[in-house]
């Protein structure tokens, strides 16, 4: 059942799931979902006072997870539009041309193209491109230091991904969102460095935490920036 809490000016929604248990559970997954597991004997409003209580943790968590949302607006892909490349802004300019390039000049995205219709797919794979160079260039230095550590990631690939800026495979497999290419170089290091430490500590355990901070002090300012440059 779909039931909420108000915690301040926060309304906290949550889905309350009754089983054969014993305690009362509450998780937040990466989407943001509030998840309780309760006795079926639990009155209803003793887990939302255990809720309130664990309103400040539940509501870090979303915050914590929105790092990995991409907010950013749709674009029409026309000239005059402003769009970010490695966290600078950019005018689009749209060309129509014999040829189909993109190019970066002074303040501009250039795109020159047979069909001004062609200018998203263009830019898109203008971008794509330009990600997989570049994180490569900005893991390769974090894949060396985390040897320290015994682990390595098996690989590094670039997917589209609707809620996340990265994830990891049980495998070992590290996966980027291409759309933090639009970001700083330190946002794309802070989800790099993230991922790392996920094969150290699988879990969002203290000691996961404490591993980011030894390794990327000040790690917070990249996710709140990347949490805003992209909203």
């Amino acid at each position: 059942m779909q039931d909420s809490i108000q915690f301040g000016s926060k309304t906290i929604d949550f889905k309350l799931v009754y089983s054969a248990r014993k305690s009362l559970g509450i998780s937040v997954t990466p989407n943001m979902e509030v998840l309780v597991k309760a006795p079926a004997d639990a009155p209803i409003d003793k887990i939302k006072q255990k809720l309130r209580d664990k309103a400040p943790w539940i509501l870090k968590q979303q915050s914590f997870f929105l790092t990995f949302h991409p907010k950013t607006a749709p674009k029409k892909y026309m000239s005059g539009e402003t769009h970010l490349y490695l966290g600078r802004q950019y005018r689009l300019k749209v060309i129509e041309g014999t040829l189909n390039v993109v190019k970066l000049k002074g303040r501009f995205i250039e795109v020159t193209c047979t069909e001004k219709g062609r200018a998203e797919e263009l830019l898109k794979k203008w971008y794509l491109e330009h990600a997989r160079v570049r994180f490569k260039q900005y893991a390769a230095p974090w894949i060396e230091r985390f040897k320290l550590y015994n682990v390595e990631p098996s690989s590094i690939v670039l997917r589209e991904m609707p809620t996340r800026w990265g994830s990891c495979t049980p495998k070992g497999k590290i996966i980027l969102n291409p759309e933090l290419i639009k970001a700083p170089k330190g946002c794309i290091e802070y989800v790099i460095v993230h991922e790392l430490c996920h094969l150290v500590h699988h879990d969002h355990t203290q000691k996961f935490f404490d591993l980011q901070e030894k390794e990327m002090p000040g790690w917070e300012k990249w996710k709140m920036r990347l949490e805003v440059l992209l909203a």
